[in-house]
Parts: structure tokens; C-alpha cells; sequence
């Protein structure tokens, strides 16, 4: 169940910015359903055809025993949504800023309503349903009309979609999935259903009837922390004539640093009902750290320093914390193939519980109990992971935020055009040999803003261009790098063409490429997509932060460091429009791609990966550091420019 903390300013793996108005109508509906017996009305003669099928065996989850066909499935049938085909279209003209409808956002309500579900689909999918057993009482539409959803028993689910579940397990994780091969819907319906979970996108089970014995995993955040070198560091001779807190920051990343680098001036606005949104995933939020910090000007974890960072360039103005399940309960539920999901069960009513037959909440027979103030940490996630259909239906939801007027980033991720070993395969890269460069999600949904990292070196200081960030942290993290490529899934959205073709005109890359939407990365001879949506869109300093983890003088890295980063600026731009009387920013990349002048362009470093170099920052857009970093005041003028 969600925990939401709105964090007050202090006494003492995504990050999104919230707009004055709502992030959606939050009609948070808890439910724990009753399994009802399946006897029932015999379904008539129906032909069912294949659906989905996972393209190859997964390389990271590992199938076992086939799952105890009394065992406990929530079962959620995703519905095909109508004018879809429409929503990129109806995105741009409330994001470009060449458009007459440029920040004419849309409510909640005709989101909902421009792309619910036909009437004929929602009733022929309940009719197939009543008559293979699962009576009407059981299936509950979602708030948003996008989803029916129901508990069933495996023996049940398997029937209705003529396919076996398997349990499958993951070498690092000790959380258990329920999974298929493939699965079937009947021919009459297959246009109506979007996809099923669990199917080949893998779910929880809710109750099971065998008992193993399980214990603690922590879950790996995706920032790093190493403990600082406890070797004297000169200060460069360049920075002796800076202000002290300056003259440091090529090796201690602070918000003064921050603040000279992207000409950030001191927050003074508070907007009501305006707040930047920070999303976590495995890592624990300490208030006790959050006060040592102010204290100190140190802290600790992930989730804290996220939080300390934020509010040191936006305070007066909020922080509000999401937090979603927890390292007791699935610690890799999201760090493996669930990424978002639990999130947006927890903003609107496609995903949400519900209440009924007299309960309300976590069933404490059947649900996890959560315990209070923990978190996970966001991170990238290779797509390999992720089926097709699943990707494409989160990456719509993200839309229709962009369309309500919020500004919703991710981080990059942080192993240049790989992910972490393990992701994917052995290598964190793609293909049977370990060559194919993996693409980040939720970076390739081109409706989000995606964020790569970047640093200073130790002979730099505040008045030198960045560089990629790219530091050996040792382990599995040597290369540790800005994460950056093509998707696989998604094809290059229009604002970005001109900037991508001028990359490649520039770059003459020499690697093999493919050109294909859902390649076969096992048969594939290239090594990426050179039709896919590019990522990242831009940069931030990811290096260096500053923290105090139990006592010990350490410093953090990352790509997710770099998101709250870059959503703190746009909060504050944010502020600003709003005290002319101005909307928010929404969805920001149609602008920045328009107005690449406003960022401070990256020229220096690669991400490496996949035993290549990987590509390299040059002038104008690539695929490692985007258009570049915040110049806060150019961003400022433009922006207030806008209607």
C-alpha cells in the first residue's frame, strides 16, 4: 500500500514536478476480494488465439515449479483504450511552443474520458468473463475505465487463458513471481484487450498455500556511495580567488556549487499547492538525517540526499515524498521487472485497489504488512525485463500526465550504454554474445524527460564545462558512466528528429546498426537502434554529492541524483511563471528541443558499456548528455516568455 509523506521544511530512481493543481484526481479505492466459487453459467463455445508470448527465456528471472492451482492471482485485464493513436498529437499542442494551445492543459476528468474504453468493449469483456465463471460481483472497473480487475485462483486463470503459470525466482532477489510462456483471449476480444496480468509480464502471487522460509534482501539503490579518500586534496590554484565554499567543488559537490554552476539564485516563492514530487525506490527516508544534514550539511542515503539536495535550492517550497512498498516486502519487486507500476497503482484508479464486500485496505491474510518510513530507490531498468505491451501502456500514463501540465523525469541510469551486470544478461548488455547495447526504461518513453549525469574533475572548478560522468567506483561499477542510447520499443517522437540526424551527421559512428521497433536482439547484427527514441534529453551533475552515511564522511553518484537536481530548477521556474499569473511547465522536451540555447552544451567524455566506448558527448545533442545542463537564468527568460 502507498505511504505518502509530505516532508516539512526541516527544523534543523525519477523525480517529477507537481503543477498548482493536483497530479491526478488521487481516488485511492482499497480492496481485499473474495474468491467466489467458479461455479457458474458454462461458457459457450469460444476460440481463443495467442495474445502475447515472451519473445526468449529471460535471462535474469529463472522458471521453477508450476504455480499450486489454488494459489491466489489478481488478475488484471488491461482494456484497449480508445484515440490513443491521437495522443502524442493532443500532447504537442499543449507542449509545443510553436502551438496556439501551448499550456492549455487538460483536467483529469477529459483524460479520463478521451481515452476510456468503449462502453462495447468493458461489457464484452465482463460477458466472457461471467460466462467462464468469474461471477460479475467479482470483477471491479477502475476509476479511470482502463482496467478490470478480479482475484482468481491459478487453476481459474489458467483455464480462462488457456495457458500454465510457472513461479520464477531471480539470483539476487528473494521475491517469487508467477508467470507465463504465452497466453490466449478469445478471437472475438482480441482487439479489445490491451494485455494480462500476470501473462508474460510477471506478478506477485497473493496467497499461497506451500510456505518457504524467506528473509531480508536489501535492495541495491541506484546512486553510489564511497567513503571519501582520506588523503589530503589541494585545492586547484584557479579556485584560491573563489569564495571558500567554492573552491572545493571539484571533489565536493554542494548546493553553493550547485547554485554558482547553473546561475541558480536563492529561492524566495512558495506557491500554494505547487510542490516538487520525489519518487523513491530502495533506500530509507531518516528525518533524523534530514536534520543532521541542515546541521551539517551532510546526510545519508539515497532518498535523504535526494530530498536534502531539493530543498536546499527550492525551500520555501515543498517536498512530497512517494513512497511505494518496501525492502521487507518484494525488495526487488521494482529494481527487477516492476519498475512503475506500483507507483501508478497509487495515483490513479487504473491501477488502484479498491474497497468492497465490506473491507477496506490490506487483507492481513492475504497482503503484505508494510512497515512505516521505507522506501525503494528509483532506477533505470533494462527493457529486456519489460514486454512490449506492458512498456507501452505505463509510457501512455505518463502522457496523460504531460497532458494535466506536469513534467515528469527519470534518470538515465548509470552504466553508459549497458545496465548493471545482471540486467539483461551477465553483462548487463543484450545478444547471445553480451554486445547488444541495452536501452534504459523508463528513459526511451518519449514522454518523459530523461536525465543523464555529469562532473567536475578534481583539477576543475565552478567556471569549467562539465564533462559525462564517468568514475570507477570499483566492483561491478568501474565503468560507472551517464547511461544513454536508442530504444528497441519506441520510435523517434518528431521533436527530437532534427537534433538526432545532426548527431549522427556529426558522430559518423562505426558500430553495425539496426533499424527496427521490437528487434530480436539474438539474431540482430547490430548493436543499436538507429531508428529508436534517443535518450537522455538532458544533464545535471551526478557526482561528488556530499553525505553522511553512520558516521562516515562518504560521497554519492548517479544519474538519479542528477533528475532531482534538474526538476528543482524546473520547480522554480515553475514559481516563477506562476506569480505572473502563468500555468505550469508540463511536458518540457518539445521546448528544449526548440531552444537548445537555454542549456550549457556537453562536449567531453563517452559511455562506455558493452566492451565499446560507448558514444561520445560532441556539440549539439548525444546520446550521454542530451542537449546539456541548466542554465537557470537563459531557462528562466524563456520560459516566462511563454503564454
Amino acid at each position: 500500500m502507498l505511504h505518502l509523506k509530505r516532508v516539512l521544511p526541516p527544523a534543523g530512481t525519477l523525480a517529477f514536478v507537481f503543477p498548482q493543481l493536483p497530479i491526478m484526481l488521487l481516488r485511492q479505492l482499497f480492496y481485499a476480494l473474495t474468491i467466489v466459487s467458479s461455479a457458474g453459467a458454462a461458457p459457450a463455445s469460444v476460440k481463443h488465439v495467442l495474445h502475447e508470448k515472451r519473445g526468449s527465456d529471460s535471462l535474469d528471472w529463472i522458471r521453477g515449479a508450476r504455480v499450486d492451482r489454488d494459489a491466489v492471482l489478481p488478475v488484471r485485464i488491461g482494456l484497449s483504450q480508445n484515440n490513443l493513436e491521437k495522443g502524442e498529437q493532443f500532447l504537442m499542442e499543449v507542449s509545443h511552443p510553436g502551438s496556439a494551445r501551448y499550456g492549455k492543459f487538460w483536467s483529469a476528468e477529459e483524460v479520463h474520458d478521451m481515452f476510456a474504453p468503449s462502453t462495447e468493449a468493458v461489457n464484452s469483456v465482463r460477458e466472457w468473463l461471467e460466462l467462464a465463471g468469474i461471477h460479475a460481483s467479482r470483477v471491479v472497473h477502475s476509476d479511470n475505465k482502463g482496467w478490470l480487475a478480479f482475484d482468481a485462483k491459478a487453476h481459474e486463470a489458467e483455464e480462462l487463458f488457456k495457458t500454465e503459470f510457472y513461479e520464477h525466482e531471480h539470483p539476487s532477489a528473494q521475491g517469487m513471481k508467477i508467470g507465463c510462456e504465452e497466453y490466449h483471449v478469445p478471437e472475438h476480444l482480441r482487439d479489445h484487450i490491451d494485455y494480462v496480468t500476470p501473462g508474460i509480464k510477471m506478478s506477485s502471487v497473493k496467497k499461497r498455500n506451500v510456505k518457504r522460509a524467506s528473509h531480508l534482501a536489501t535492495a541495491q539503490p541506484n546512486a553510489k556511495a564511497v567513503s571519501s579518500d582520506d588523503s589530503y586534496h589541494s585545492i586547484p590554484a584557479k579556485a584560491l580567488n573563489l569564495p571558500t565554499e567554492l573552491q572545493d567543488c571539484g571533489v565536493n559537490i554542494t548546493p553553493a556549487c550547485l547554485k554558482a554552476m547553473y546561475g541558480i539564485p536563492d529561492a524566495t516563492k512558495a506557491t500554494k499547492g505547487n510542490s516538487l514530487g520525489l519518487y523513491e525506490q530502495g533506500d530509507y527516508f531518516a528525518e533524523e538525517d534530514l536534520d543532521l544534514y541542515w546541521a551539517n550539511a551532510l546526510n545519508g542515503g539515497e532518498a535523504d540526499i535526494d530530498i536534502d539536495m531539493a530543498y536546499s535550492l527550492i525551500y520555501p517550497q515543498t517536498v512530497t515524498l512517494y513512497q511505494v512498498d518496501d525492502q521487507i516486502y518484494e525488495p526487488k519487486e521494482i529494481a527487477t521487472t516492476n519498475l512503475f507500476n506500483t507507483f501508478l497503482d497509487a495515483l490513479d484508479g487504473s491501477y488502484c485497489t479498491y474497497s468492497a464486500y465490506g473491507e477496506t485496505g490490506d487483507d492481513p491474510n492475504i497482503d503484505p504488512v508494510y512497515p512505516t518510513q521505507l522506501l525503494e530507490a528509483t532506477r533505470a531498468s533494462s527493457k529486456a525485463d519489460l514486454p512490449i505491451a506492458y512498456t507501452k501502456r505505463q509510457c501512455n500514463e505518463f502522457l496523460k500526465l504531460g497532458l494535466q501540465g506536469h513534467s515528469i523525469l527519470f534518470a538515465s541510469g548509470d552504466y553508459g550504454v549497458a545496465s548493471l551486470p545482471g540486467d539483461g544478461g551477465k553483462s548487463g548488455c543484450l545478444g547471445p554474445e553480451g554486445k547488444v547495447f541495452n536501452p534504459q526504461y523508463p528513459s526511451n518513453c518519449p514522454y518523459v524527460t530523461s536525465v543523464g549525469g555529469t562532473m567536475l574533475y578534481p583539477d576543475q572548478t565552478v567556471e569549467d564545462p562539465e564533462s559525462v560522468m564517468h568514475v570507477d567506483l570499483g566492483g561491478t561499477a568501474s565503468n560507472f558512466s551517464s547511461s544513454g542510447g536508442f530504444s528497441n520499443y519506441f520510435p523517434q517522437p518528431f521533436y527530437q528528429k532534427l537534433a538526432v540526424e545532426e548527431y549522427f551527421r556529426k558522430a559518423k559512428l562505426s558500430y553495425p546498426y539496426y533499424a527496427e521497433i521490437g528487434v530480436d536482439v539474438n539474431t540482430t547484427q547490430g548493436l543499436y537502434n538507429r531508428i529508436g527514441r534517443a535518450y537522455p534529453d538532458v544533464a545535471a551533475n551526478g557526482a561528488h554529492f556530499c553525505a553522511f552515511n553512520q558516521g562516515r564522511d562518504t560521497h554519492y553518484y548517479g544519474a538519479s541524483l542528477a533528475s532531482p537536481l534538474f526538476a528543482s530548477v524546473l520547480n522554480l521556474i515553475i514559481e516563477e511563471r506562476l506569480a505572473e499569473g502563468k500555468g505550469p511547465l508540463g511536458f518540457i522536451n518539445p521546448v528544449l528541443y526548440s531552444h537548445p540555447e537555454i542549456l550549457n552544451d556537453i562536449t567531453n567524455g563517452t559511455n562506455v558499456g558493452c566492451g565499446t566506448e560507448g558514444f561520445s558527448a560532441i556539440e549539439g545533442w548525444d546520446p550521454v548528455t542530451g542537449l546539456g545542463t541548466p542554465n537557470f537564468p537563459k531557462m528562466k527568460e524563456l520560459f516566462l516568455s511563454l503564454p
